[in-house]
């Protein structure tokens, strides 16, 4: 499990958040939003111990798994020798990677059908493959905990499906308390159960996916209003998506 009670996390006289309260058990998948500047990643911080909190208390594990916005190049190193560095905290400060740990590393390539990325450069590597990369060394880690920090935001539209089937399915086998932070509510739509909205305001609210992905609650939070439009989904299936009211194209009378 992880997530906070009654935390709060100031810089100087600005609050970026107050009082928050949640938890993501194992087993769960919960989608952060909120409008640019509002905290979201110096929420994810603050869940990792990278930033103290004001008041308040995190619960987390000793390790958790954690995917950031951008990967370093980690030049001259191979997929597999940047997936094997989850296994780093596991290590003390002047272990070595043991078999075990290249074994663990190779099998969370195997289980993201990654391991041909094995032996490619990460650095020569597009952003997608380096994404693919990213989430198998937390997978490495071993921990029951993984934060994706906007992990679909520097891919294409492609890789971005990619990267929400990928959470789908490891949110499907309700082995680990998962969270991660977007501004798309249909990523939160197809990849989580619960959705903690950052509103505009300075305060919080959260709940499951069908009580936050809503249009009045999403129009507050953007800024915009928010309608849902009919979708058809990739094996035909009707579905329902949220976009703005800017979207698409107006039809003539």
């Amino acid at each position: 499990m992880i997530g906070f009670t009654d935390a709060s996390v100031s810089f100087g006289s600005r609050t970026l958040f107050s009082g928050i309260t949640f938890n993501v058990p194992v087993g769960r998948t919960m989608a952060v939003l909120g409008p640019n500047g509002r905290g979201k990643t110096t929420l994810l911080r603050a869940l990792l111990g990278f930033q103290p909190l004001a008041k308040g208390a995190r619960t987390a594990p000793k390790i958790t798994g954690y995917v950031p916005q951008h990967g370093a190049s980690q030049a001259k190193l191979s997929g597999l020798e940047v997936v094997v560095m989850g296994r780093a905290a596991r290590l003390g400060l002047f272990g070595q990677p043991s078999a075990d740990d290249r074994a663990s590393a190779e099998a969370a390539l195997v289980e993201l059908s990654a391991y041909h990325l094995a032996d490619l450069r990460y650095d020569r590597m597009s952003g997608g493959q380096r994404q693919m990369i990213l989430i198998a060394r937390a997978l490495a880690t071993g921990s029951p905990t993984l934060i994706f920090d906007e992990p679909t935001s520097a891919l294409d539209l492609g890789n971005q499906s990619r990267t929400l089937e990928l959470l789908n399915t490891l949110r499907l086998r309700r082995d680990k308390a998962i969270l991660f932070t977007t501004h798309d509510p249909n990523h939160a739509l197809a990849s989580s159960d619960d959705v903690l909205l950052m509103m505009p305001g300075g305060h919080e609210v959260h709940g499951t996916v069908a009580e936050m992905i809503q249009p009045d609650l999403l129009s507050e939070l953007y800024g915009v209003p928010m309608r849902w439009v009919e979708v058809t989904g990739p094996t035909g299936e009707p579905r329902r998506a949220i976009l703005p009211a800017f979207s698409g194209i107006g039809v003539a009378a």
